[in-house]
């Protein structure tokens, strides 16, 4: 078993200045050497007509615009490559597996990917000139792979499929944009309905009134569906689906096969978390192997996270935080059976 981490990254003010912290931090971090090291050669295939990029996040992201340009300015670089890099728009994807489980009061969630492509942030932002506070581990440094907002919402989401792409967000950009722009499930829905997608994936929601739906997201059609587990199919766009689901929709069977036996947060948790419950993978060498688990409580703000199987959750209370209370935990440790690198970690 390797020792993994993920750092905590707190912080209040502006986007601008919360991009340019996020830049100081990143100076002395492995993750952009190695992320220029994986990609290599493939850059030149990712984006992007720096104009069209620039439009698109001004209209649906400003604020995150200026957090890119906080970026850029503390790491000294051009807005091409900032973009290319942080703005979440027409860039590649690794693909990866996931599995979540709502009830009215809580969502709980698998994060599965390559650990290559994990970066080991977790970050609690609260801006002063506009969005919603937010707290979740982060993807591609602006992006989010799953969250809760001051309001309550909840967010994950579900890769489907990369074939059939077009020029859009990705799906970590759109996790941000959900929750530091909706509060409520349905404004969410009329989100995703309104935004450009690049790829296919479900995005899974859920607020303080405890409707929870999963979103079927492509770039040619958005689709909602009342559900309380969601794994990588839809069941609408069924066009949309790869020809390989089987391990989908096994997980999927799993999970509401022991329903009746999840009756709280902390069962749903282990049923997700404990090896021995058919839901955790560990197939990492093909981008599908469980990175984390966390589940978050729309009524509370709490969330709990954890890295690797057969964990603890290490809890946060993010109602406090949002009083102004500030964290004293630096990092959340965790083991995970793997001999992959991780691209905070080391240098690859």
């Amino acid at each position: 078993m390797k020792k993994v981490h993920s750092d905590i990254v707190q912080f209040r003010g502006s986007h601008y200045d919360f991009g340019y912290k996020q830049g100081e931090l990143l100076r002395d971090s492995f993750i952009l050497p190695n992320r220029k090291k994986q990609w290599g050669s493939k850059n030149k295939n990712f984006l992007i007509d720096e104009t069209q990029a620039k439009e698109t996040l001004l209209a649906f992201a400003p604020r995150i615009w200026e957090e890119i340009n906080g970026l850029a300015d503390a790491l000294e670089w051009n807005m091409q490559d900032a973009i290319r890099d942080f703005g979440g728009y027409y860039l590649e994807y690794t693909r990866s597996g996931c599995s979540i489980f709502t009830s009215s009061a809580y969502m709980v969630r698998n994060y599965d990917s390559s650990p290559e492509g994990y970066e080991g942030r977790f970050a609690l932002y609260q801006p002063t000139d506009g969005g919603y506070a937010t707290i979740g581990p982060t993807m591609q440094i602006t992006g989010r792979t799953d969250g809760l907002n001051e309001k309550g919402l909840v967010m994950g989401y579900n890769f489907i499929n990369r074939r059939n792409s077009e020029d859009g967000f990705i799906c970590n950009m759109i996790g941000r944009l959900v929750l530091e722009n909706c509060a409520t499930v349905e404004e969410a829905i009329d989100l995703l309905e309104e935004i450009p997608h690049r790829r296919s994936f479900s995005y899974v929601l859920l607020d303080r009134t405890g409707k929870s739906v999963v979103v079927e997201a492509s770039p040619r059609s958005v689709v909602a569906r009342t559900s309380n587990v969601s794994t990588n199919h839809f069941e609408l766009l069924t066009e949309e689906n790869r020809y390989q689901m089987k391990d989908s929709v096994r997980r999927e069977e799993t999970i509401r096969t022991h329903l009746n036996e999840t009756t709280d947060a902390y069962s749903a948790f282990r049923r997700l978390n404990d090896l021995d419950q058919g839901v955790f993978s560990e197939k990492y060498s093909t981008a599908s192997g469980t990175l984390h688990t966390a589940f978050y409580f729309p009524e509370s703000l709490e969330v709990g996270f954890a890295l690797g199987p057969n964990r603890l959750p290490l809890m946060f209370d993010f109602d406090k935080w949002l009083q102004g209370e500030r964290l004293l935990a630096k990092r959340i440790n965790g083991k995970i059976d793997t001999k992959l690198p991780f691209p905070h970690m080391a240098e690859m």
